[in-house]
């Protein structure tokens, strides 16, 4: 189902210098809602489609410094029959832009939503809106408003979506990855944190997404590493306000990318 934009541009800021020739940001980007399948536990499965002209991106949850994170604002109060949305993310990819880090999708994604109901029973309507940055030579916030009816009689899982929820980033413990150590001391303006895991080395490079249970806390791009068979990652943590806080360690999650794999660890020890 194609949705309504809603809003089309509100800012370009530039990455490099603009082509002479620019795009309008319908052949751009393009949203849309797959109503999937309700499950025998009477949850309710459906995604967000987003579809991107070739060579155009778009961010993950936690973006890089190069990155604009989405939002999702799901209605739940003027929707029909729904209790709550969770957003599951496929695992990204790593690109560079004007030298900094990217964390997200090339040409589109399917995020996942698990749709919680008030009564499994009947069908529901899912309403929301969306902010996402789109980025080629430029970056471009977007925002959508989007709305679907959820069948309680449609119970065929869609493929695609299916696809997306296998591709998200598999658990340490599924893997026989130890939990992670961590290290925090006070800096500048903020905090530094050191974390080390064992896990067996691959070939090819490996990056390291650092992240907080706090969103007002800002989380730098890590350095990531090999230390004498472990992997460590050193990064940089500052609260929006500017002052000071404390790192709940039961709450910082490391998602490690490595070639055709990527892992996630949540929480780590002292």
């Amino acid at each position: 189902m194609r949705i309504l934009f809603v809003l089309a541009l509100l800012l370009m800021v530039p990455l490099s210098a603009p082509k002479a020739s620019a795009q309008s940001l319908e052949d751009v980007v393009q949203v849309d809602l797959r109503p999937g399948w309700r499950l025998p536990d009477g949850t309710h499965i459906a995604a967000l489609q987003i579809t991107l002209a070739p060579g155009w991106k778009t961010y993950w949850r936690s973006p890089g410094d190069a990155g604009i994170p989405p939002l999702f604002d799901w209605q739940t109060g003027a929707a029909t029959n729904l209790r709550d949305v969770h957003v599951h993310f496929p695992a990204p990819d790593i690109f560079w832009q004007s030298g900094m880090r990217a964390v997200g999708y090339e040409d589109g994604v399917v995020f996942p939503l698990r749709v919680a109901l008030r009564d499994s029973g009947r069908d529901a309507a899912l309403r929301g809106a969306i902010e996402i940055g789109v980025c080629k030579d430029v970056c471009i916030p977007f925002t959508a408003r989007v709305s679907m009816a959820l069948p309680a009689g449609k119970t065929q899982p869609d493929p695609q979506i299916a696809a997306a929820l296998a591709s998200e980033p598999l658990r340490a413990d599924d893997l026989g990855i130890g939990p992670a150590r961590c290290r925090v001391a006070p800096m500048d303006g903020g905090m530094r944190l050191w974390a080390e895991l064992r896990m067996p080395q691959p070939g090819g490079a490996v990056e390291t997404v650092i992240e907080t249970s706090d969103p007002r806390v800002w989380v730098a791009d890590p350095k990531t590493g090999w230390d004498n068979g472990k992997l460590v990652a050193e990064t940089r943590l500052r609260h929006r306000s500017g002052g000071p806080f404390v790192v709940d360690r039961s709450g910082v999650r490391i998602t490690i990318l490595r070639p055709g794999e990527a892992v996630d660890v949540v929480g780590c020890t002292g």
